[in-house]
Formats: structure tokens, C-alpha cells, sequence
């Protein structure tokens, strides 16, 4: 892992259309060995987008393994890189919601794409946020990954195991929740609800700790730009009436609006995890071979 994080640092030097073409050919080269999870990105296709052909899915879900492995090796630039590179690279629209942040309890609803760690250096180049992390198994990885994604502002990082507290307390403090609410975490407060037609188990934490905090709920999307140009970091229009009176009914909102987002830029939505593990009672998994 040392050496492999050696070779990342050395790669950040590179300018972003030669590093982004090489992600592009190791993911190439990763739909081929990864078998597995080439079968999840195809099982997820077929579930959500069954109107493509499967010569269509196969090209789509190839497209995906390039993006996610481009997206690892730019994380060099995100933890390396000056301020002034990545001010340049990354193009925010239409800005860092920092007045709402200042009025009060802030949701940055951050769905599963790709480009998300640039969401997050885009908001911690301008302001301090608070998150949920999952430590990571091998400890040097560990290490680099919690100091590049802090390594311009403090970041407070609490455990899922911890609950909703200290995540209340944080944007009492008016530190923005950066929220990724798009998981399959199980069934637990995980109703389910449609994904792309597809029954699938939805949290319902976003709308429930934005009523608890009294908080707005400001979705983010980063994403790349055409030409290895660097990224977009695009700030949506706080959710209004939300949650409102049924925490399913705002489940069943957000599932929509990460839908219309995963179709504007398909190939960068994070096919290769299970979305949907956790089925209805007597339901086989669709990931069963």
C-alpha cells in the first residue's frame, strides 16, 4: 500500500488529460479481471435500465469501471495538489451555499457518483463540514485518506455506529452535514422504496435528521468535465417542504432526483455497489449467480 500511495504522489505531478487517460485505461483493463463486480455493474443495469439493449449495458458498465478507476488515481490531485490547481480545476455551480450555511443547519446531500471527494474538497476549500467515515481496513490507506480529505480545514468524522447526536450537535455549530444517503445499509429505518422502478432499501435519515435540525437539504453533484478539463461541483436549490409529513414520501423524492442526476452522466454513477442487497422477504438476491 506504501509503494501504491508512492505512486499516486508521484502521479499528481501529471498533467489531468494524461492522468485521467491512464485511469481510464487501468478501468479498462478492470472490467476484465474484476468479474464480480462486473457482474454487479451489469445485474444494477439490467435492474435499472432495462429499455438499453445488453451490447449497450456492457458498453455502459465499461464506461463506469474507466470513470470510478479515473476517479481513484485524480484523488491524487485532491490530496496533493495546491489550493491554486485545484481552484482552477474544479468548477463549482453556482457557488458554495456558504449564506445558508451561516443561516443555519445545512444537509449537502451528496449522491454516489464517482466524483464525490471533489464535492467535499470543494466545500472544505471554502468551509468546515462534518461527515459520517468508515474506517478504512489497512491502516496507511486509512491514514492518507482521513489527512487528504482534511488537510485544508479541521473536518469533524463520526462512526454510523455513533447515531444521529453528535451529527445534531455539529450543525448546531453550523458545520454542514455532508450526507452520501444513497446506500444499501439494510433494512433497518430502510424502507423500501423505488430506485429506477426497482424496489430498493432507501434510508430515510436525510429526512429525518432534517427534521430533527431544523435543517435544509441542499443536494451536490460533482461530476467531470468534457475534455479532461477537471471537475464540476454543481449546488441545487434547497429542497423545500422537506421532508414534510412522510419520511417515505421524501425517501421516495430523493430517489427521484438521484435518478434524473444518474441519467444526465450514467457512466459515473457507482454501479459496482449493491444497491439492491437487501430485498423484500422472500425475494432471492439479484446478484445470486
Amino acid at each position: 500500500m506504501k509503494a501504491l500511495l508512492g505512486v499516486m504522489w508521484l502521479l499528481h505531478w501529471l498533467p489531468l488529460p494524461v492522468l485521467g487517460r491512464f485511469g481510464e485505461a487501468v478501468g479498462s483493463l478492470l472490467f476484465l479481471v474484476l468479474r464480480a463486480r462486473r457482474h454487479v455493474a451489469l445485474t444494477n443495469l439490467r435492474l435499472a435500465m432495462p429499455e438499453l439493449s445488453e451490447a449497450a449495458r456492457v458498453t455502459l458498465a465499461r464506461q463506469h469501471f474507466q470513470a470510478y478507476s479515473r476517479s481513484v488515481w485524480e484523488r491524487a490531485i485532491l490530496w496533493w495538489a495546491p489550493k491554486a490547481r485545484l481552484r482552477r480545476l474544479i468548477k463549482v455551480e453556482p457557488a458554495v451555499p456558504l449564506a445558508a450555511i451561516e443561516a443555519g443547519p445545512v444537509i449537502l446531500l451528496c449522491p454516489h457518483f464517482v466524483c464525490l471527494d471533489v464535492a467535499g474538497v470543494a466545500v472544505m476549500l471554502e468551509t468546515n463540514l462534518c461527515s459520517i467515515y468508515v474506517q478504512q481496513k489497512n491502516r496507511t490507506f486509512d491514514e492518507v485518506l482521513r489527512r487528504g480529505r482534511s488537510r485544508f480545514r479541521p473536518v469533524q468524522l463520526f462512526s454510523r455506529q455513533e447515531g444521529i447526536k453528535p451529527i445534531l450537535r455539529a450543525m448546531r455549530d453550523r458545520l454542514p452535514y455532508f450526507m452520501l444517503p444513497d446506500m444499501d445499509f439494510g433494512d433497518k429505518d430502510a424502507p423500501f422504496v423505488p430506485f429506477f422502478g426497482v424496489p430498493a432499501a432507501t434510508l430515510t435519515a436525510p429526512g429525518r435528521i432534517a427534521a430533527a435540525a431544523g435543517a435544509k437539504v441542499i443536494p451536490v453533484v460533482a461530476t467531470f468535465l468534457p475534455d479532461y478539463r477537471g471537475w464540476k461541483v454543481k449546488f441545487y436549490p434547497a429542497w423545500e417542504n422537506y421532508p414534510g409529513d412522510d419520511v417515505v414520501a421524501a425517501a421516495r423524492r430523493m430517489n427521484e432526483f438521484i435518478e434524473e442526476r444518474v441519467r444526465e452522466a450514467p457512466a459515473e454513477y457507482f454501479w459496482t455497489h449493491k444497491r439492491y442487497k437487501t430485498r423484500p422477504e422472500g425475494e432471492v438476491s439479484p446478484y445470486a449467480k
